[in-house]
């Protein structure tokens, strides 16, 4: 026992020198046998699919601005962007936690089932998208057509919203400070209640910001849309 080497918790790629297969392999296959816990990526050079698919509880922090992907389908692992994100950033999330420091591009957190993604930045149009359960904290403003047809989980917005804000909303809730160009079929405001004040605090904590929860409003589904209505000439 005295003869065995410590084993590091710790492993640093740089993808100047180091190829992206050669991190995903090491993140997937590897990690957790090596005893890893924490990887720091360098010079991702905006590439794409970085982390994806993790299952396992490591602490993963690219510095720098990534593509496509990032950590989509994420399940236990905490990844951090020290940047902005392409489309897709936490795409199909099962759990544990993304955070983007910079700005995240088209469709952050899509059909997200679960864990927290946090934006520091704007998040462009479809932020939240078929939502599935997961929770999404914006620190700033959020394009068109966010939340569209988003089935559960919530969506905080620090900022201001563009057109058809939940647009086709089934059971997630939506909490907007700022303004909204206009909201979506079947979106509507509705009260905000203790439990959604409570439940907008604890997330801003979650995602590390101070925002008073009695500055934010409520969008839900109005629910007229849950059946098909021959009569009242609905269109899709």
């Amino acid at each position: 026992m005295a003869n065995m080497k410590p084993v590091p918790s710790a492993r640093d790629f740089d993808l100047a020198k180091e190829t992206l297969r050669d991190l995903n392999l090491f993140l997937h296959r590897r990690a957790a046998n090596e005893g890893v816990s924490q990887v720091r990526v360098h010079h991702p050079d905006g590439a794409h699919s970085i982390a994806c698919g993790l299952n396992a509880e490591l602490d993963v922090h690219i510095h720098g601005h990534v593509g496509y992907y990032v950590a989509g389908m994420n399940k236990h692992a905490s990844v951090t962007v020290h940047g902005n994100a392409g489309p897709g950033a936490a795409e199909n999330m099962m759990s544990g936690r993304v955070h983007v420091k910079g700005f995240a591009s088209t469709a952050a957190g899509a059909s997200a089932h679960g864990g927290l993604l946090v934006i520091d930045g704007d998040a462009s149009l479809r932020c939240g998208i078929s939502l599935k359960g997961a929770d999404i904290v914006v620190g700033g403003s959020v394009g068109s057509f966010s939340a569209f047809m988003a089935q559960a989980g919530r969506l905080v917005i620090c900022g201001d919203a563009g057109d058809a804000l939940g647009d086709s909303l089934y059971e997630a809730v939506i909490y907007l400070r700022g303004k909204v160009r206009s909201l979506g079929a079947d979106a509507r405001f509705e009260p905000m209640s203790d439990t959604d004040r409570a439940s907008v605090k604890n997330l801003l904590a979650a995602a590390g910001l101070s925002h008073d929860a009695a500055e934010f409003k409520r969008v839900a589904s109005a629910k007229s849309l849950y059946h098909w209505n021959a009569d009242a000439d609905q269109e899709y």
